[in-house]
């Protein structure tokens, strides 16, 4: 019970600083698309609190601003940012709550993997939503959304998303764990 509290507390936190963190980019959507403001503290979300929170929060946070700031354009930004989002949230949480260590290999591991399955997840919604062909949805579109125009914000995740994390852990408020408590052999008495 006690923990589903602290992850509530703290889901709620990442939830909040993912609504304040586009303030900083000055609520430019150009240097937002850049440094992807938002997905910072639902990676965090998921890793911290767990796939099923990270999920939940991603999924809030784009709709939840739109409501309160009218900021992404709910169509069709803000609907296929909320299942890119989510797909952060969740991949990274599931991924590294099964990781048979964490450590920041495992941590990068799972971080790369949402990263490419939350990019190609928003590539499908923009699909379903826009249509293909070149009034709908085009490859290069996909590319320069995705990869080209996000590059200052992946290599600032691939940075500030592990450093954190081994701060967390070196304070010990989320330690890395050595093994699953799974894999590790039954002790001899």
């Amino acid at each position: 019970m006690k923990d589903n509290v602290k992850k509530l507390v703290l889901a709620a936190l990442f939830l909040a600083a993912g609504l304040v963190l586009p303030f900083f980019t000055g609520q430019i959507p150009q240097i937002g698309s850049m440094l992807l403001p938002m997905h910072i503290p639902v990676i965090l979300c998921g890793l911290i609190c767990g796939w099923k929170y990270g999920g939940l929060v991603g999924f809030i946070l784009p709709l939840l601003r739109y409501l309160l700031f009218g900021m992404p354009p709910i169509f069709p930004t803000g609907i296929a940012m909320a299942f890119e989002l989510m797909t952060y949230g969740l991949v990274v949480g599931l991924l590294y709550e099964r990781s048979r260590w964490q450590c920041v290999i495992a941590l990068y591991r799972c971080l790369i993997a949402a990263m490419l399955a939350g990019r190609v997840v928003w590539g499908v919604v923009e699909v379903l939503l826009l249509g293909l062909g070149e009034s709908g949805f085009t490859w290069s579109m996909f590319l320069s959304g995705a990869f080209l125009t996000a590059i200052p914000g992946i290599v600032l995740q691939l940075v500030f998303i592990p450093a954190f994390m081994v701060a967390l852990n070196r304070t010990g408020l989320v330690p890395f764990r050595k093994a699953s408590p799974v894999s590790r052999p039954a002790q001899q008495g």
